[in-house]
């Protein structure tokens, strides 16, 4: 008895220390950088089998070290002219750049450790030698015989190379390359380091490098061309690693040499990558969730780490950065790119506005000097959608910019032609864009995507429309109020869709396919069975338009189960759920539509089976469903799998969703703490509690963000 008494409290001591472990585990720990790497080719998600020599759009992310909202993405190269530079099936790399996005620009500045003699510059390498985690990235290079480690801060790449055998070592700035293309570039050595330039996409993008080993020569083939690139001898003198710090600017060699010292200067590779780590774990560490199984929390902090990657960082330490105007400017906040608005608008942007405030309000700032320079606040690819991310922000308590010229720059692109909104007078005068109607219209039928631009508009006013309320703009609150009810003016309801209009005639356009997706014909990147469920700020107007709810049921059942024709390809439109697209953003809200004819059940099925298996899906659980685009298909996960969706991202309140986690701790920025509890062991929903008191209808407000509180998920 004895014995077995000891036993049973030795169990139950490494029960408690294994849960303990389980607790303290690094959240960093549970972030996979590779998910999105990897191609999806299963016919039976995408919808349609690949055509020979085509590589589906899914995931398109890279693997490598960036901090949070960073200038510096190291990452390493596979193919030029991929989405992200990387491709997880291929076998060699061709160098390791220090920007990137996933839109297939960008990866500038190539670095590669070789050595012998060369006639291209590529070196074979194996998944089994090659890890990666926020802030941190490493393989080695089987042709070179060098391990590669590489960090990396705000501004600057961190590059370790470990090689085999100290004599012959090189460094090869492939200056010459980039996923734009490059229009010049320019090396020079300075002492014991190089300062030069890369002229491509962006503009120019310059850099300094400091290497801890004497360098024996700087040979430029072809300087400055397409072609061309430099490359560093380094002494045969020293037995440790080669460590290379390089600092970028897109303002001077001075300045990304002022970023290197104040934001690496005399610190080593391992606390530099140390410092990464623990801002990363700072900054997982916001949200903590409990329960759920180990892959959908690796799931959630892959998904949380891709959110918060972009917008980028473009100026540097000193405060000075290169504006649309091509001038250097200095001023008092971080400078950053345009957020990817037409993906990002809908959850991303809120999710980076409740973890970084400081940043959105940094990257208001940016936007508003852009607008300044342009006369019109600037987009990203479609849509007016700054109107949602900024009145968002807004109406969230970011209040500390220039709210009332922001605003009057909005108004710019809401009412001017010639500025972000094409078409806008024609929206303006007959409540819709047209197309010109064709006789047999292709993937790639070039148009004006007057239906989308029509809805996409109609949103983006009513967005505009809050906040000119909330400035006590009363007439412009009316009129956009007002045009935001335009999307009915491109919905058919002799077929229950939304339809092009002809230029000529102003009736439905004639040749008409629900099912076939266009890329700018009529719709966006999208079919019409994909935009017609789009009215966010209206749905319960838009089902009334379908002729009440059970007719809107119906339609949408039927989104969801009408098969997809195999036979339509699309690149962007792929990994089908009936017709319903998760790949791609125009009907991301579709899956929440059921909540307006009661039926959060019916909703709930759909946004499990997309969580459930449309991440982190193939052999080695590394493919994603489409595009990520800037975050905005990770960030669609963390907030479902949390519980709460931006439906109108617009609106400071979220649609309640079920969790999939049982517990989950979210600390606000305001220091409070949001709690959302799952209790019951089903997936239907049945009462939404606040602060213990049962809540009517669906939604809870953003002031719990503001002032915490308790969320509690009940289902049966």
């Amino acid at each position: 008895m004895k014995i077995k008494n000891f036993l049973a409290l030795l169990l139950l001591i490494a029960a408690g220390n294994f849960a303990k472990a389980q607790q303290t585990k690094p959240l960093t720990k549970y972030v996979n950088p590779f998910i999105g790497t990897a191609p999806l080719n299963d016919p039976k998600v995408l919808g349609y089998a690949l055509p020979k020599g085509w590589r589906s759009w899914a995931g398109l992310v890279y693997p490598g070290s960036s901090l949070p909202n960073a200038m510096v993405q190291l990452s390493p190269i596979t193919a030029y002219g991929s989405g992200a530079g990387y491709q997880y099936e291929d076998s060699v790399i061709y160098g390791f750049t220090h920007t990137n996005k996933g839109h297939w620009n960008l990866c500038n500045i190539p670095l590669l450790p070789v050595s012998g003699t060369h006639e291209k510059f590529s070196s074979r390498f194996s998944h089994k030698r090659e890890s990666a985690e926020p802030g941190y990235y490493s393989v080695y290079l089987q042709d070179y015989k060098v391990n590669v480690s590489l960090t990396s801060t705000l501004r600057c790449g961190y590059h370790r190379y470990a090689f085999d055998d100290n004599t012959g070592r090189q460094i090869l700035f492939d200056l010459g390359k980039a996923n734009n293309r490059v229009s010049a570039w320019h090396i020079e050595q300075v002492g014991n380091a190089l300062q030069g330039y890369q002229e491509a996409g962006e503009g120019r993008i310059f850099f300094y490098a400091t290497i801890n080993t004497p360098i024996e020569s700087l040979d430029n083939k072809e300087d400055g061309s397409k072609g061309g690139h430099a490359l560093v001898r380094l002494s045969d003198k020293g037995n440790g690693p080669v460590d290379v710090k390089i600092a970028l600017s897109y303002v001077s060699t001075t300045n990304a040499k002022q970023n290197l010292e104040q934001e690496i200067g005399a610190k080593s590779f391992d606390i530099i990558r140390k410092e990464a780590s623990q801002k990363w774990e700072a900054t997982l560490s916001k949200i903590k969730i409990t329960g759920g199984t180990a892959k959908q929390k690796q799931l959630f902090y892959s998904s949380l780490y891709r959110s918060l990657l972009w917008p980028a960082l473009r100026s540097d330490v000193n405060g000075e950065y290169t504006d649309v105007k091509n001038q250097v400017v200095k001023t008092d906040f971080n400078y950053y790119t345009i957020p990817s608005l037409w993906d990002t608008y809908r959850n991303k942007d809120v999710l980076l506005s409740l973890i970084s405030p400081k940043i959105t309000l940094d990257v208001i700032k940016s936007m508003k000097d852009m607008g300044d320079k342009t006369g019109f606040i600037p987009t990203f690819f479609h849509g007016d959608h700054a109107a949602s991310s900024i009145t968002g922000s807004y109406l969230r308590g970011i209040k500390d910019f220039d709210v009332k010229g922001t605003y009057k720059l909005l108004l710019r692109n809401a009412n001017v032609e010639g500025g972000t909104r094409p078409f806008i007078k024609e929206y303006i005068e007959k409540g819709y864009i047209s197309d010109n109607e064709v006789e047999k219209g292709e993937v790639e039928t070039k148009g004006k995507a007057g239906v989308s631009k029509t809805l996409e508009y109609a949103y983006d006013d009513y967005s505009l429309a809050q906040l000119a309320k909330a400035l006590g703009d009363t007439a412009n609150y009316r009129i956009l109020l007002a045009r935001s009810k335009n999307y009915k003016n491109v919905f058919d309801k002799s077929v229950n869709f939304m339809r092009g209009r002809s230029a000529e005639t102003g009736k439905f356009i004639k040749n008409f396919d629900p099912e076939h997706p266009y890329y700018e014909y009529m719709f966006r990147e999208a079919n019409a069975w994909q935009v017609s469920f789009y009215a966010p700020h209206d749905m319960n107007g838009l089902v009334a338009l379908y002729g009440g709810k059970k007719k809107f049921e119906a339609k949408l059942d039927s989104l969801f189960t009408v098969p997809w024709n195999p036979n339509y390809i699309a690149r962007n439109v792929e990994t089908m759920v009936g017709q319903y697209c998760q790949g791609n953003q125009p009907d991301h809200e579709a899956p929440f539509a059921y909540y307006f004819v009661d039926k959060p059940w019916k909703s709930q099925e759909k946004i499990d089976y997309i969580l459930n298996h449309l991440y982190g899906i193939g052999k080695e659980g590394l493919e994603l469903s489409g595009m990520d685009d800037a975050g905005e298909m990770s960030a669609w996960y963390v907030f479902s799998s949390l519980g709460l969706y931006t439906l109108s991202a617009t609106d400071p309140q979220y649609l309640v969703t079920v969790p999939l986690f049982d517990q989950v701790n979210w600390k606000t920025s305001t220091g409070k703490l949001l709690t959302i509890k799952h209790i019951g062991k089903g997936r239907k929903l049945s009462a939404i509690k606040v602060n213990g008191k049962t809540v009517a209808g669906y939604f809870v407000p953003h002031s719990l963000f503001t002032n915490g509180g308790m969320v509690e998920v009940i289902t049966r």
